[in-house]
């Protein structure tokens, strides 16, 4: 007799082969797992896991973007209140969580075994709590060699981008994500673009206290404080704030603004892992490459 989750897997299995258009014989066998946190999420594809089931896909595919998110993947829900319902449909193997969702352990361990990863802690830059989390969920997902490889790979990447950087790399930059016309949100040294910032060669031209990662809200005019500066501005822009920013006093009479030193980027994972950090380096390299000295 078929026990029902023997009777799920085999059909969660049929409906993702016969979209694939792959038959199940030639699957390599991988560990179900499920996700919660993001900067885990990105990390796990980027480690060539496919996860069964993660959090909030459509907002993932809207921020976080890459690496990319199949379609086979079932969507949780909220992360603070993941479908338990879909999670005991998918029957995953492994459920993984960061230390901000401990508290939904106990009715999560009712499904499947939870790994808890650190991603970011207040105070700490996050670069090395990423590594070392990439590298424990490696381990658990029996792809240590795939984790050592992207560990090493990021690395390799913030430097030569650092190196290709040259002289660019001694100016202050602020990092900011925009909450209206007349507000941002400064990421400091406890953030995911403060410490790739650093590692890139900059410093960082936020320099007071944040509350967890960033500061906010702040008044444009604060922008004015280091006047050789460079302003990087990630996305989405708010729509008041992306329509009214050319036309914006305040905003245009900045030294930065007013001396070519402003890069708009791509929306990117405030609170990802080490494929955003990756992907902030890049982004963030080439733009500098643009302004004015």
């Amino acid at each position: 007799m078929i026990g029902r989750r023997a009777f799920l897997h085999a059909a969660m299995a049929g409906s993702v082969f016969g979209m694939a258009g792959i038959r199940p014989a030639m699957a390599a066998p991988q560990k179900r797992v499920a996700v919660i946190d993001w900067a885990h999420l990105e990390t796990c594809l980027a480690l060539g896991v496919t996860p069964v089931a993660g959090s909030e896909l459509r907002q993932y595919r809207r921020i976080v973007g890459e690496p990319k998110m199949p379609e086979t993947v079932a969507d949780l829900g909220l992360r603070g209140t993941p479908n338990l319902e879909m999670l005991r449909l998918v029957a995953p193997d492994l459920t993984v969580i960061s230390q901000f969702y401990d508290y939904q352990r106990p009715v999560l361990e009712a499904i499947s075994p939870v790994l808890s990863l650190k991603s970011y802690e207040a105070g700490t830059a996050p670069y090395g709590l990423l590594e070392r989390s990439t590298m424990a969920l490696g381990e658990a997902l029996d792809a240590r060699a795939a984790a050592d490889g992207f560990v090493a790979r990021v690395a390799r990447n913030i430097g030569a981008a650092r190196q290709a950087l040259g002289s660019f790399a001694a100016r202050p930059v602020y990092v900011i994500s925009l909450g209206d016309a007349r507000h941002f949100r400064a990421f400091g040294a406890d953030s995911l673009m403060g410490d790739v910032l650093v590692r890139l060669g900059f410093e960082n031209a936020w320099r007071d206290d944040t509350s967890y990662s960033a500061a906010a809200p702040i008044g444009l005019e604060a922008l004015a404080d280091v006047r050789d500066a460079g302003i990087v501005v990630i996305e989405p822009l708010p729509a008041e704030a992306g329509r009214g920013l050319p036309d914006n006093a305040l905003w245009n009479a900045l030294p930065p603004v007013k001396d070519g030193r402003v890069s708009i980027l791509p929306p990117i994972n405030h609170f990802g892992g080490l494929p955003s950090a990756e992907r902030f380096a890049g982004l963030l390299a080439d733009a500098v490459k643009g302004w004015s000295a």
